[in-house]
């Protein structure tokens, strides 16, 4: 479930580049409240306590109470512009929702119980092929992230999406198909080169390959 920031913001008469210039020097980063059929609000932002919630985890899926001019606006952060020399906020857009309102969400996936796989305990590798599923949810219901067990699975499984557990009010976008989150794959192993009797062979000087026997006997002339 996500959580529910309250995030100081101040009011901001004027829109455009050049207002914008203004707030920044000084000291404050702007922002824009939007969506839900109502009009945009302007607001600034104190910059230490944003990077703070930036440098956190989840600022795009945690839900900010803004609260300007006496009223409550629950919303959400959908981009974030940065200086591309510097890596400094120079803007935020909030997007207000309604209780109607369905985003479309990359969820991370968080694999469990490895030591109760008994593939991986055999050398078997986790070979994860979804870092992240997409998922159409509620803003209040955007979880932090989806939990795939491993118990259970061996060597040559796969794990389908359809053995995972998602959370309540969250659906997949991708529904014509059972696909693969992760499997669980074979050790690598790799085998020392011989030559074609099974025996080591030993490279001279000049680059050319002996063997044994060639070295020890050497000729007669």
């Amino acid at each position: 479930m996500a959580d529910v920031i309250k995030l100081a913001v101040d009011a901001r008469e004027r829109a455009g580049k050049g207002a914008a210039r203004t707030t920044r020097r000084e000291g404050r980063i702007p922002a824009v409240i939007y969506g839900n059929k109502q009009d945009p609000v302007l607001i600034s932002l104190e910059p230490i306590e944003l990077d703070r919630h930036i440098r956190g985890s989840g600022f795009f899926s945690n839900i900010y109470d803004l609260e300007v001019g006496g009223n409550t606006h629950r919303a959400l952060a959908r981009d974030l512009q940065l200086d591309p020399v510097t890596d400094r906020p120079l803007h935020v857009d909030f997007m207000r929702f309604s209780k109607k309102t369905r985003l479309v969400m990359e969820i991370s996936v968080n694999f469990i119980n490895e030591d109760e796989c008994q593939g991986l305990r055999r050398g078997g590798v986790l070979n994860i092929v979804r870092h992240s599923i997409e998922m159409r949810c509620s803003p209040e219901s955007i979880p932090e992230g989806i939990e795939v067990d491993l118990q259970g699975y061996d060597v040559g499984d796969s794990i389908h999406i359809s053995a995972v557990t998602l959370p309540d009010d969250v659906e997949l976008t991708i529904t014509d198909r059972d696909f693969t989150v992760a499997t669980i794959a074979a050790p690598t192993i790799s085998a020392e080169p011989t030559d074609e009797d099974g025996e080591d062979s030993d490279v001279s000087e000049d680059g050319e390959e002996t063997s044994d026997e060639a070295a020890e006997g050497g000729s007669d002339a």
